[in-house]
């Protein structure tokens, strides 16, 4: 009888052994929410592959008001989290605040930069990126006019802006590229409505190809591109799937991989904060080719464009980025 309560007790302590090492992670999506199937729902995938994978615990919400970001991040904090991760710009200042306050609990932010000990920024090269899709764009282009449509009008979405005039300019110097965003405020992630006004808008003008950058919005961008038999791009997750024949191509940045290597290195003992880069010369950004645009990419876009990313990551094409612009 004695056996058999030791064996028991024994069982029951290994289980809750087991249950306390499990690594808890916290993740704070945007307002676009992990069905926007463009940067959060990169995140999401990534977090959730992690938990499958490597069979830690998982939490996750949304902030639906930005003012509620910072509470956010700091109920994880006291609930002992090991690893809160902020997905957007957007959490930059709640993250280095209650970061500072919970010095034992790492932390991660997507698209911003922090600096702590106990934080890791995970940055991506957007304006390498957009430069490839601002090629692709302008080959396909028979109107030698295309368009941009921005989510909110801030300097990371400027980012993709020029990046994507200038590649299309590289290909095409006379090529007209109009730009628009959807608003100044974070409602503009979340305004389908409003970006296909502006897409429509910049079709009727004659721009045959639009990279739409807005979040959720990009949607009405998708609609309007399939209204007008037109082409639209996609961006942050691939997005070719969505409207099979009127998505030209979508800029990839692979926020999934940040977010689970991160979540990884942190199980693993090799979290280290400072800032973590990711570009063409390590597949953090791309363009995306697969079987829903395989018919839309020429066999010689593909080779131009495989040529210019080749020059980009060699340094022989410098490719102009909004945030150091003087």
């Amino acid at each position: 009888m004695k056996s058999g309560l030791l064996t028991l007790s024994f069982c029951i302590l290994s289980v809750t052994s087991s249950f306390a090492n499990t690594l808890k992670v916290g993740l704070v999506l945007d307002k676009g929410g992990k069905d926007d199937k463009s940067f959060n729902s990169a995140a999401y995938a990534g977090a959730t592959k992690a938990e499958k994978d490597l069979k830690i615990e998982l939490k996750y919400v949304e902030a639906t008001d930005t003012n509620a970001i910072e509470n956010l991040h700091r109920s994880f904090a006291r609930k002992n989290f090991d690893l809160v991760i902020g997905i957007g710009f957007a959490q930059k200042e709640a993250v280095r605040k209650v970061a500072a306050q919970f010095p034992n609990v790492k932390f991660a932010i997507v698209d911003g930069e922090v600096t702590a000990p106990n934080v890791r920024s995970l940055m991506f090269a957007e304006h390498e990126g957009s430069f490839l899709v601002g090629a692709l764009a302008a080959m396909a282009s028979k109107t030698h006019s295309v368009g941009f449509v921005g989510g909110m009008d801030i300097p990371l979405i400027r980012r993709f802006a020029m990046g994507y005039a200038a590649g299309a300019k590289y290909v095409d110097p006379k090529i007209v590229v109009t730009e628009n965003y959807v608003g100044v405020t974070g409602e503009a992630w979340n305004n389908p409505a409003k970006s296909k006004e502006l897409a429509l808008s910049q079709y009727g003008k004659g721009a045959d190809v639009v990279f739409a950058c807005a979040g959720a919005s990009n949607s009405g961008v998708f609609d309007a591109a399939e209204d007008q038999k037109k082409f639209a791009i996609g961006v942050d997750s691939n997005q070719n799937w969505i409207k099979p024949g009127a998505i030209l191509t979508s800029m990839m940045k692979a926020v999934d991989v940040a977010v689970f290597d991160t979540i990884k290195d942190t199980q693993t003992g090799k979290f280290t904060a400072g800032i973590v880069q990711f570009g063409l010369n390590n597949n953090g950004v791309n363009y995306t080719l697969d079987k829903y645009n395989e018919k839309l990419i020429t066999p010689e876009m593909k080779k131009k464009v495989e040529e210019i990313k080749k020059k980009i990551i060699a340094g022989q094409i410098q490719v102009p980025d909004y945030y150091k612009k003087k």
